[in-house]
Parts: structure tokens; C-alpha cells; sequence
């Protein structure tokens, strides 16, 4: 074989194994990649759906600085301009300490509450894999606004109060997603002619896309264990509309809860929406 035949011969060779390398390498990429299993994007906008929490998480070194706002009975119209006159308010923080895990505290006007909170994710909801995203949520309460006038044999154990949460969401399209949970609230210190020391409830939320900007929102949670002819309380129920801007979420809501901790919210709502108080107001997330 001449010198020329060889280099040609050894040239075709090279070039069909580098094609075929490449090749198998290509196949090799697509076959990894193929085993990422991809994270659902967030089913909610909000870290709230209106007032129930949402499985969204803060980032991991992200700050959240929370406002919110419930004015009084709108149903008293002029009396107290149309809410105006008694409104609640409620500042505070949220810190991502990793991608699963947020702190938070928040100030509140409604008994001059302080509360504390703790976010934490247990599952992700996956494309073509697991289904849900599992988000758990804890709250304790601290009421400054009771004193020893009004109870004699007050305790500082007796101004805290506790919810735990469990919380499930599926993402269904980019127009709709849905949540479920159930929660848990204790009180050392309760109204035993209105309620119990310790209370359950199933909670449901949803939220519906209506353009790039906008959802409808909607959450209820309906009480496991109630007494019975204490009509005082009622189930929550609350409609919300989220709007996106550039940096923060702003949401308004209508709701038969007025006090915004998690721990009222659930057990304490005092209005009806079948002819009794409402209360219109926001939340706004602004993160940094």
C-alpha cells in the first residue's frame, strides 16, 4: 500500500470514530438528561393564597418585608366609613434561611400580638414525577395586650398560642392550582362558653389565572370540632385578587376574618358572609 493510500485510509478512519464518539456522547448527554427530574414552577404568586399561607417558599438569603391591612365592617357603611374607622394592621419580616426553610415575625395591632412563624419544605411537586409540593407551617403566638387587672392569675404561658399546618398544592396549569391542609391550633387561654382549648380544621384555597398580572383567589377552612350553640366563631372564608408588579405581590381581599395571625384567622372569625360583617383589606410582600 503507497503512502498516499495509507494517510487516506487512516484519515477516514479517524474521521468515522470521531463521528461516532460523538455520537455516543450526544446519546450519553441526552440520556442524562432525560434523568433530571424537573421542579414544577411555584403554584402560587403569593406567599399567601388571601389569608391561608400558600406552599410558595422564600428564597435562600431572600428578605420578605410584609404589610397588611384589614379595615372594619363594611356592612356599617357610613357609620364607620365603610371601615375606615376601625381598621387592624399587621408589619413584619420573613428571612429565607435556605430554599426550605423561611423565618418570620410580625407585629399586630389586633391584641397587640406578636407573632412568630417558621416555614419549612418537605417535597417538590415534579414535572412527569411526584405530584404535590408538601410545605409544613408553624405559628406562635404572643399576646402583649392582656394584663393582670382583667386576670389576677395571668401567666405568662397564658398569653401564647400555637397553629401547625400541613400543606399540600398541586399545580394543574399555569392557570390553575390548588391546595389543601389540614391545621391544628392550640390556645392556653380560650373563651371556654365559645370555643376549645385545642381545634381542627380541613382548609382548602385555590387561585385561577385571569391575565398576566392577575388571579382570583379563594381559601376556607371549615372547623372538625366545634361546640355546639356557640355561633360566635364562624368557618373563614376568604376572595382575593392578586396583582404582580415588578417587585412585590399585592393582594386584595374580602373576608369574615378581620385579625390577620394565623391562630384568628382560623378560630376567631366573628363575620358572615351570608348577611353578616365583612372586612375588606391587602397584603403586600415586597422582597429584597
Amino acid at each position: 500500500m503507497g503512502m498516499k493510500k495509507f494517510f487516506s485510509f487512516v484519515l477516514v478512519f479517524l474521521t468515522v470514530g470521531y463521528a461516532t464518539a460523538q455520537d455516543d456522547l450526544l446519546d450519553q448527554l441526552n440520556a442524562e438528561k432525560s434523568n433530571v427530574k424537573d421542579k414544577e414552577t411555584t403554584a402560587f404568586k403569593g406567599l399567601q393564597i388571601c389569608n391561608m399561607q400558600s406552599t410558595k417558599m422564600t428564597a435562600k438569603g431572600e428578605w420578605y418585608m410584609v404589610i397588611s391591612h384589614r379595615f372594619g365592617d363594611l356592612t356599617l357603611g357610613l357609620d364607620n366609613f365603610f371601615g375606615l374607622d376601625n381598621a387592624m394592621t399587621k408589619i413584619g419580616g420573613i428571612y429565607g434561611v435556605t430554599n426550605w426553610l423561611s423565618l418570620g415575625a410580625s407585629r399586630h395591632t389586633y391584641n397587640k400580638l406578636y407573632e412568630l412563624t417558621a416555614k419549612y419544605k418537605f417535597a417538590d411537586q415534579i414535572t412527569n414525577g411526584f405530584p404535590l409540593t408538601i410545605v409544613g407551617y408553624n405559628t406562635m403566638d404572643i399576646n402583649t395586650a392582656l394584663s393582670t387587672d382583667q386576670y389576677p392569675n395571668l401567666k405568662a404561658t397564658n398569653r401564647l398560642a400555637y397553629s401547625s399546618q400541613l400543606l399540600m398544592s398541586r399545580k394543574f396549569s399555569e392557570a390553575l392550582s390548588f391546595e389543601v391542609g389540614g391545621v391544628y391550633v392550640h390556645k392556653n387561654l380560650f373563651d371556654e362558653s365559645q370555643e376549645l382549648e385545642n381545634q381542627y380544621l380541613v382548609a382548602a384555597g385555590g387561585r385561577c389565572k385571569l391575565s398576566k398580572r392577575l388571579s382570583v383567589n379563594l381559601d376556607y377552612a371549615y372547623k372538625v370540632n366545634q361546640l355546639e350553640n356557640a355561633p360566635l366563631y364562624q368557618n373563614p372564608l376568604t376572595l382575593g385578587l392578586d396583582i404582580e408588579t415588578g417587585g412585590h405581590v399585592f393582594q386584595m381581599v374580602f373576608s369574615n376574618s378581620q385579625p390577620m395571625n394565623d391562630v384568628s384567622v382560623f378560630t376567631n372569625a366573628t363575620g358572615n358572609w351570608n348577611g353578616g360583617s365583612l372586612y375588606f383589606g391587602f397584603n403586600m410582600y415586597r422582597v429584597f
